[in-house]
């Protein structure tokens, strides 16, 4: 039987688009054929579910029971699979159940991962998969076309200096548990990366994405009147806020995956990304997360 990655999808767009884009990098470089597993998000009730094969042209096969044993054996059960990827049981797995060790980069990966496997981690770096960007980047085409509002507003980002800025708000500041791992971005990081930005192209219209746009609209609209607020994507739709960042030339993103991918997604090499110097509030490394061309304040 060949090879086959099997990677694990949990969370937000942001985090399934890591976890294919690694799983990806891993298939082609074992020469091996890629399955996903959306098991884990049976009573998982935060974010839109599995959207990866909803919102990009990708023909992706959800990995049977039958592959998922050939990997883990006994150790497929989903509440298995959740217990075993606590640091302190990763020494019962098998070898072919590859959970990320840490946070930041680990080179052992492409080792582990050159037979069959299952991998379950969040694998938040571009260094998992830079040597296959053109593939991922191919991979990630949006399946349906832009629509209405969105169709307007891709022509007018398409025809100005558009900056696309990004406030990441919802249960980062509803939900104590969540602010106490992720943080927010104060007003302090906006304004400094927007005189960063405006410094370099005075001429840039700025286009502001958030979940919260009221907050936007009254914490840095007035200083910038001539700040567009896009508030009309929701829920399913939010993908296409995604879309449109992607479509800008220059960005400024929020400790957030969702619009990590907004600038990635955009192959321009001369692009100016800001991003926060401070990602999570917790103490963890993240010296691989941001791309080393991208600016951090």
């Amino acid at each position: 039987m060949a090879a086959m990655i099997i990677t694990n999808l949990v969370g937000g767009l942001g985090n399934q688009m890591f976890q294919y884009a690694c799983g990806r990098a891993c298939a082609l470089d074992a020469g091996a054929t890629l399955a996903v597993s959306t098991g884990m998000f049976r009573g998982y009730a935060l974010h839109q579910g599995p959207e990866l094969m909803r919102v990009f042209a990708l023909d992706l096969a959800e990995a049977s029971t039958a592959a998922l044993h050939q990997a883990l054996g006994w150790q497929s059960p989903v509440p298995l699979r959740r217990l075993l990827g606590r640091p302190v049981l990763r020494g019962l797995a098998k070898r072919s159940f590859v959970a990320e060790p840490h946070f930041h980069f680990w080179p052992g990966l492409r080792e582990r991962a050159s037979g069959t496997c299952y991998l379950q981690g969040y694998w938040q770096s571009e260094r998992y998969f830079a040597h296959h960007a053109q593939a991922v980047r191919d991979d990630f085409r949006f399946r349906q076309a832009a629509l209405g509002l969105n169709a307007e507003l891709a022509q007018r980002i398409g025809g100005c200096e558009a900056v696309s800025l990004h406030v990441r708000r919802g249960d980062y500041v509803s939900s104590p548990r969540t602010q106490a791992v992720h943080g927010c971005c104060p007003p302090q990081y906006y304004e400094a990366a927007l005189r960063h930005v405006l410094e370099r192209v005075p001429q840039a219209t700025v286009f502001a994405f958030s979940d919260d746009p009221q907050w936007v609209a009254q914490t840095l609209q007035p200083q910038h009147p001539g700040l567009v607020i896009v508030d009309h994507n929701h829920g399913p739709e939010s993908y296409n806020d995604m879309r449109l960042m992607a479509l800008c030339r220059h960005h400024i993103i929020a400790n957030s995956s969702f619009s990590w991918w907004g600038a990635w997604l955009d192959a321009r090499p001369d692009k100016i990304v800001v991003a926060p110097a401070q990602w999570f509030a917790t103490d963890r490394d993240t010296t691989d997360l941001v791309p080393a061309a991208w600016t951090r304040l």
